[in-house]
């Protein structure tokens, strides 16, 4: 996976550049390093033995059999003459000797290093309940064939913990192949934590209309095995014990910070702190100009929104990967500023989403009509619109985008033909900024 870089200016020349992450945010990066002009070392460090592929189809195509695991590969649109540490973690980082450790024992020096180490799945909390056979999360290629592989043995139903957007589309994937599953869900409604309860209310009423055995207020009381440690029920917090043959653990991602502690780099359970320019950001609160971080991992200032915004989304990892390129090449000299987007496709109908609406206190329908799943939802947040969900009608997220990023006030007047009348404008439970 390697050769020879094509015509590239020549300045950096001789430097070394490594990327601790070699998946989408890592190879976005080594393209965009390539292609504005470095002629220097790249090493891409990854922990798993796989090349960069797409983890968006794992959860939706892979699952229902309509795409091989072998088929989501990255396409490396240049040659990267980069070295590949594929099967290799970080383990720790030096910031006095610019030094990288690996899990083999390799000591990889840098001149730039930009952190992608992006998320891992929730792990279920009972080592030995997760230790089942059965027991399965949904994050990694070999996630995906091992999971693929249960559900077209046909197990007599399936077990899905968390209705987040990967529990919901893991959900999704059952209906779509007839099996059955229960999905529990300790809120009040699937999708309310990125997207409210009024928005979550109408994805249970879709998933319920769609066969899914939806336990919201609920929680999984313990997951029972039988002598050869194959799991076999499960007990709710509702009284009920259900049969199950597998379970699939969505709750939420960890992100891969560990290996970082003694580094002196700002870290929490949000990720790794950087400034809108992708320098990390040490304890002190000073950007690091040879420490950058990109994707799932990092936390940023954004001008749109209090706080640190922390994404987990595809569009967010490739657009921070060219930020963090161009500020090794240039310096701080590009911030980055879009806007989340993110997308899901569940039970036949296509979700996107801009903005953050998950920080909203308020929400109003100002296009179609939700009883007919085609509709456009604005989210506010102190009278100002900061996030937006459209509904099998994608087409109309990009006006809402410039409404975002103009800071028009909320709801905004639209006057669209296909408004409700009257608009009503609902009042969410406020979340923390952070």
């Amino acid at each position: 996976m390697s050769g020879h870089p094509g015509n590239r200016g020549e300045h950096v020349v001789g430097e070394h550049v490594v990327i601790v992450g070699a998946s989408l945010t890592g190879l976005h990066a080594a393209e965009a390093l390539r292609g504005g002009g470095f002629a220097g070392r790249v090493t891409l460090v990854g922990a798993e033995p796989h090349p960069p592929y797409d983890r968006p189809s794992l959860s939706k195509r892979v699952l229902a059999g309509r795409m091989s695991a072998d088929s989501t590969g990255l396409p490396q649109r240049q040659d990267l003459d980069a070295h590949w540490r594929l099967g290799n973690a970080a383990v720790a980082l030096d910031r006095d000797t610019k030094t990288l450790t690996l899990d083999d024992g390799t000591a990889l020096g840098f001149d730039k290093l930009l952190i992608a180490t992006g998320t891992r799945a929730r792990r279920w909390p009972d080592t030995a309940e997760a230790a089942l056979t059965g027991v399965l999360s949904i994050r990694t290629r070999d996630d995906a064939l091992e999971l693929q592989a249960r559900l077209a043995a046909r197990p007599r139903r399936v077990l899905v913990i968390g209705a987040g957007f990967v529990g919901s589309e893991v959900a999704s994937v059952c209906r779509e192949l007839d099996l059955d599953v229960t999905v529990v869900e300790r809120s009040a409604a699937p999708l309310a934590g990125a997207l409210g309860q009024w928005a979550g209310a109408a994805a249970g009423r879709l998933q319920r209309g769609h066969g899914v055995d939806l336990r919201t207020e609920t929680s999984v009381l313990a997951l029972e095995g039988d002598a050869d440690g194959r799991l076999r029920r499960v007990r709710l917090s509702d009284g009920d014990v259900l049969d199950v043959d597998v379970a699939v653990v969505a709750l939420g991602a960890v992100r891969n910070v560990e290996w970082l502690a003694g580094s002196g780099l700002a870290i929490d359970a949000r990720g790794v702190q950087c400034d809108p320019f992708c320098r990390a950001v040490d304890t002190d609160g000073r950007p690091c100009d040879d420490i950058l971080v990109a994707g799932d991992v990092a936390c940023w200032p954004h001008p749109l929104y209090e706080g640190l915004l922390a994404v987990e989304h595809w569009d967010n990892a490739v657009r921070q990967a060219r930020v963090a390129a161009t500020t090794i090449l240039h310096g701080a000299v590009r911030a980055h500023t879009a806007l989340p987007t993110f997308w899901s496709n569940q039970f036949g109908v296509n979700i996107k989403v801009v903005g953050v609406p998950g920080r909203a206190d308020q929400v109003a329908v100002l296009q179609g009509s939700v009883e007919r799943a085609a509709f456009v939802a604005a989210y506010g947040r102190g009278g100002r619109i900061i996030g937006a969900l459209a509904v099998n009608t994608p087409r109309a997220l990009d006006a809402y985008a410039e409404m975002i990023s103009s800071r028009m006030s909320f709801p905004p007047d639209l006057n669209a033909a296909d408004a409700p009348d009257p608009i009503r404008v609902l009042d969410l439970a406020v979340p923390a900024a952070g």
